[in-house]
């Protein structure tokens, strides 16, 4: 049995993945989770922003997916949860969100430093042409950090993503990052460690293993993600997760139910 739960994976109603969630629990089980946590992409507070989210009209769709994932696998957990992304004056639209359903937690994420690009669509890899790469990254981490003190998250989301084209700053921005894991360690919530770029250009999980070391610093618990856009993703890479967890010190990971955080073993 893998120890630790795989707290990130998407449906088809995002636009960009394949499989339905019972054929992501089944996989789970296949490969030995015990626990998984479906984690679409919310949906936005206008529809003009980005093309890549779940419709509010589909939420209800998506809520019913997870329940019948749950009674076509029985022995696997199956948290209902959302991916939502921070856009700094939309809390309101968060808030919301969260009265729809009976959640098991908010991951919090920030794809967006404008109202127009999300710094990792590929279809936006003009922008990067435009911007100081040290720009973008300050910009990014400071959004995150409004993200953590919001209060709204019990999870942040793949925590260095402007990482995934292997696009880094030549000025050091760590000074910057250091004051989102602050605000992370304040608000008492967890960052997860996403396979995913392992995926991308970057070649690395999100996050570097010098971010992490400094979360372990700080005491800041973590969760495991595979963010999977299909079935045969869930659980990827875990094992060189866990490895890279174990070597900054941690032993432990967290799970949630009803937005409440318990500890276990890795």
């Amino acid at each position: 049995m893998i120890s630790v739960a795989d707290y990130h994976m998407h449906t088809p109603l995002c636009h960009h993945a394949t499989g339905e969630p019972t054929e992501y629990a089944a996989h789970a089980l296949s490969i030995g989770l015990e626990e998984i946590g479906m984690s679409e992409h919310s949906p936005m507070p206008s529809p003009g922003i980005g093309n890549w989210h779940m419709l509010i009209e589909d939420l209800d769709l998506y809520v019913s997916k997870v329940e019948k994932a749950r009674r076509d696998h029985p022995d696997l957990t199956i948290r209902l949860a959302l991916e939502v992304d921070f856009l700094p004056g939309h809390e309101s639209w968060i808030r919301g969100l969260a009265e729809k359903h009976p959640w098991d937690y908010f991951i919090g994420s920030v794809h967006y430093i404008s109202d127009t690009w999300d710094v990792d669509n590929p279809e936006k890899m003009s922008e990067w042409a435009k911007h100081d790469p040290y720009d973008v990254w300050t910009m990014y981490f400071e959004r995150l950090a409004q993200a953590a003190s919001s209060g709204l998250f019990e999870i942040i989301g793949h925590a260095d993503l402007p990482k995934k084209f292997a696009i880094y700053p030549e000025k050091d921005c760590f000074p910057t990052i250091i004051k989102f894991l602050d605000a992370v360690s304040e608000q008492g919530i967890a960052i997860e460690l996403n396979t995913a770029g392992l995926r991308k250009n970057c070649k690395e999980i999100y996050p570097s293993e010098r971010l992490l070391h400094a979360a372990f610093e700080r005491d800041i618990p973590i969760t495991f993600a595979s963010d999977a856009h299909a079935p045969e993703e869930v659980g990827m890479d875990f094992m060189k997760a866990i490895e890279l967890a174990r070597k900054t010190g941690y032993t432990k990971t967290c799970r949630f139910k009803d937005r409440k955080r318990t500890i276990v073993a890795i």
